[in-house]
């Protein structure tokens, strides 16, 4: 069966941003659309509900009903259902992300929101969810197809590979170009090596291993998509800050963070959280699984 694009709402601004990009997402992929939200009150159940809480139910079923004529509106060819989810926002994403292609949220919410947004539901949503997340940031430009740029962060083993497949698949059906960047630092502000391509090539100085690591990532993906136009860059200085720089200059940014089940502790490292807020551009975080 085919797995929706689900985008989660709130009703804030933000998530009717959240909303069109992934209207537009979908028509992009050929995906049918699958719009939730978080709602509490379902979670009584057994009981009639009180005044304020019927009064809750009827407000989030308006809030779904307009949302999906935007998206219809917006992306009239596609399937757009919607779902009232019983639970609290994080752990109601998580859920749905085990039957989703990608999940899509809003950078800031509204009301309990709030508070959620970038915060629990970039970090804790992006650290356990089952499919890519995509936290939309940025003005009208950003969010749209403007720079024809996808900017993707290489970082170490599994979650390069991860990342890199997520911004190839994606510049394929954009029909766009991508510019895969691995930041180096001067030795002294390197820390000790441990393994991976440090140590297979001692030999190399900063620039070089970081080259060297590009190439060890790109190498098994260029035939499996040969039609992408791929610009690799080393650039010097902080992971995070080079990103949030360059995001400037693309239509979506892309990292990969491990795959985890706790409850707790749940962050996608310093790298994530500081482009999840401060990026220029949308951020899509791709989970993946350490061997």
């Amino acid at each position: 069966m085919e797995l929706p694009l689900t985008v989660g709402i709130d009703g804030s601004d933000n998530s009717l941003r959240a909303l069109d990009w992934a209207a537009d997402e979908a028509v992009r992929r050929g995906l049918p659309l699958r719009i939730v939200h978080a709602s509490v009150w379902e979670r009584y159940e057994g009981a009639a509900p009180s005044g304020e809480q019927a009064e809750e139910e009827a407000a989030a079923l308006r809030l779904l009903a307009d949302a999906a004529v935007r998206a219809r509106y917006r992306a009239p060819q596609q399937r757009v259902e919607t779902d009232l989810l019983a639970d609290e926002p994080v752990t109601a994403l998580v859920a749905a992300s085990r039957e989703a292609a990608a999940l899509v949220t809003g950078s800031s919410g509204h009301g309990s929101l709030r508070d959620l947004l970038p915060g629990s539901v970039s970090l804790a949503v992006a650290g356990r969810s089952h499919c890519p997340v995509v936290v939309v940031r940025g003005d009208e430009r950003h969010r749209g197809e403007t720079y024809r740029r996808i900017l993707v962060g290489v970082g170490d083993g599994d979650g390069a590979v991860a990342a890199l497949r997520f911004a190839l698949r994606e510049a394929v059906v954009r029909g766009c170009e991508v510019r895969a960047v691995r930041a180096w630092r001067h030795a002294e502000h390197e820390p000790v090596p441990v393994m991976g391509v440090l140590d297979r090539e001692p030999g190399l100085g900063p620039e070089e291993r970081a080259a060297a690591a590009l190439d060890a990532a790109l190498g098994p993906l260029g035939a499996e998509f040969p039609q992408v136009t791929v610009h690799r860059s080393t650039v010097e200085g902080p992971t995070h800050k080079v990103l949030i720089r360059l995001s400037g200059e693309a239509d979506l940014l892309v990292l990969g963070s491990p795959w985890r089940h706790l409850h707790i502790g749940l962050q996608p490292g310093r790298v994530g959280h500081s482009v999840l807020h401060h990026a220029a551009c949308p951020v899509a975080v791709v989970p993946y699984t350490h061997p």
